[in-house]
């Protein structure tokens, strides 16, 4: 079987130099065929373009040299076979595909990396104390601007308040962003200078927090938008660096392409500036955050591949409603623990169409962030629609699809749509989806071994920065539904558990499938980018708790090195 796969590969080779430039030998190589098949291999040759030349069985041999014969008179000289620019003995370690991280927000985590985060607090009171070191070791900021903090971690059992927020910090405005970006937590004078007072109502998709007839200090999905508007945005050096530090913590973690959902196009310069300078290591699929940024950043069509297959505007990027965490996810029924709140869609139904419509016209793919069941079946319903008018390849994408009506499941795969879904979060949320929702409503909730029933492409990703970036406590996630303390043991809803190669699959094959990418990179397919790692296990072999504390040793993307591990 496994001949027959190699055999397979071989096949499907695009033209490359006779010899490769590359080769890592001595490997335990773990791969996928275009089937998405296990295919081991011994050694990996790579082309003088980065690209994946051939993938050896066993171990690589030197080819031998046989001297041509002397040509005939007028006939050109036989050559020899051209040399290995290098080659490396990886010792018998493991050297999986590059992952791939489908959705995810990248210039969001660089941000997270250079303010104030507090993703890793486990109370209301570690948090503000936090906050408080924080301003006193950087006087003179006009704003106090960070990320991460989260109401159910802290065991609070509702929102914080602004005058929570002024006991750490009152004297300049404080604007924090809910870990999920679905809600943000101003202090006093941060409400102040938005000129948000009792009488200020809340845009259509969004809830203000009140409290004795004023605003309590939370702003809900698009309400958040009335603090943000007088926040200072970060300067463009500002945002050069914390890409740089994104890509630094991605590819330490062995990540080599991310869908990047909701480019600006702020953004994009940052992408453009850092490719220009050579510095662009990580692949982009960008997806952007609306039409105008859209139009702005790729005009009438999807941008083509550029530099080496580093960056790609393909897709627009809509939000249809909110978070579970934040109770802004649009259900059909009340939520279980807030009776007469059923979640905040956020684009009416024919607006919805029209701006898919917008995209799909000039051949934009089309992402739509969509947590709750009623969410999830208005936006099947549109697509059902809009597939009258735009055929062929569209690969419509549904983002997070967290609560799903069981009887809305098989028409994602009559639709063709890809469900781009994140692991993780089901680990983190399934003790707050129950007392959301109750346990009877939850039948089609992070449903990943339905989706495949269903013949749906499951592309995974992290939500990065809402989840850590790391792809392995995700596929561990997606095998066992356990969280990093093994709960609950044997897993939430065992039933949607995945097998491992289905998990390596959807960080890698199928995420690149999921953003236009397979031909380019994910797979380790001959003509492919040559983007792998090598590791310090087998994951094949191994539990899924063990899974989750592989450490990648090397990063290569394109045929070079670009980490190794304790440099």
């Amino acid at each position: 079987m496994k001949r027959r796969w190699l055999a397979a590969f071989a096949a499907i080779t695009l033209p490359a130099p006779a010899l490769a430039s590359g080769v890592i030998d001595n490997v335990n190589g773990i791969a996928l065929d275009t089937n998405g098949h296990i295919v081991r291999f011994g050694a990996l040759m790579i082309d003088d373009e980065g690209r994946v030349e051939k993938l050896i069985e066993g171990r690589y041999k030197e080819p031998e040299y046989k001297r041509p014969k002397k040509a005939k008179k007028g006939q050109p000289q036989a050559e020899a076979p051209k040399g290995l620019t290098f080659k490396m003995d990886a010792g018998g370690k493991t050297l999986i595909p590059g992952l791939i991280d489908a959705h995810g927000h990248l210039m969001g985590l660089g941000l997270s990396l250079v303010t104030l985060d507090l993703s890793d607090t486990n109370s209301l009171a570690e948090a503000q104390a936090r906050i408080r070191a924080y301003a006193q070791a950087g006087t003179g900021r006009k704003w106090i601007i960070g990320t991460g903090w989260n109401q159910e971690r802290w065991g609070l059992g509702r929102f914080p308040t602004a005058a929570e927020l002024d006991a750490a910090v009152g004297d300049i405005p404080v604007w924090l962003e809910r870990v999920d970006g679905h809600a943000g937590w101003a202090n006093s004078a941060a409400i102040r200078a938005a000129g948000v007072t009792a009488a200020s109502k809340a845009p259509a998709g969004g809830r203000i927090e009140m409290a004795g007839g004023k605003p309590a200090g939370v702003f809900v999905d698009k309400a958040m938008d009335l603090i943000q508007r007088v926040v200072p945005p970060p300067a463009p050096k500002d945002r050069d660096v914390a890409l740089e530090k994104a890509q630094r913590s991605l590819i330490s973690m062995g990540i080599t392409a991310i869908a990047d959902m909701g480019t600006t196009i702020e953004d994009w310069q940052a992408f453009r500036r850092s490719a220009d300078r050579g510095a662009l290591r990580v692949r982009i699929m960008s997806y952007a955050w609306g039409l105008d940024n859209m139009v702005m950043i790729a005009g009438p069509e999807p941008t083509p591949w550029l530099y080496d297959d580093h960056l790609r505007m393909g897709g627009l990027k809509l939000m249809l409603d909110g978070a579970l965490g934040s109770r802004g996810a649009w259900l059909k029924a009340d939520y279980a623990d807030a009776p007469g709140q059923r979640g905040l869609p956020m684009i009416p139904d024919t607006q919805l169409r029209n701006l898919m419509s917008r995209a799909a016209m000039d051949n934009f793919q089309v992402a739509v962030h969509a947590i709750g069941d009623a969410a999830n079946s208005e936006l099947l319903n549109a697509i059902q629609e809009l597939g009258d008018t735009y055929k062929g390849d569209r690969r419509w994408r549904i983002e997070h699809a967290q609560i799903v009506d069981p009887a809305d499941l098989p028409r994602f795969g009559q639709l063709g749509i890809v469900a781009s879904m994140q692991p993780v979060h089901e680990t983190s949320d399934w003790r707050m989806a129950t007392a959301r929702m109750g346990e009877t409503r939850l039948q089609g909730a992070y449903a990943w071994k339905a989706m495949l029933d269903n013949h749906v492409p499951l592309a995974f990703g992290s939500d990065v920065p809402v989840e850590s970036a790391n792809p392995f406590p995700g596929i561990a996630a997606a095998m066992s539904r356990e969280d990093a303390q093994g709960q609950p043991p044997g897993g939430w809803m065992p039933q949607q558990r995945v097998s491992f190669v289905a998990a390596l699959d959807g960080f890698t094959r199928q995420a690149a499938y999921a953003g236009f990418a397979e031909k380019k990179f994910g797979s380790l397919v001959p003509g492919q980018r040559a983007d792998f790692l090598l590791i310090d296990r087998d994951i094949s072999t191994i539990r899924p708790a063990e899974i989750r504390e592989t450490q990648v040793l090397e990063t290569w993307i394109g045929g070079k090195r670009v980490y190794v591990k304790g440099q």
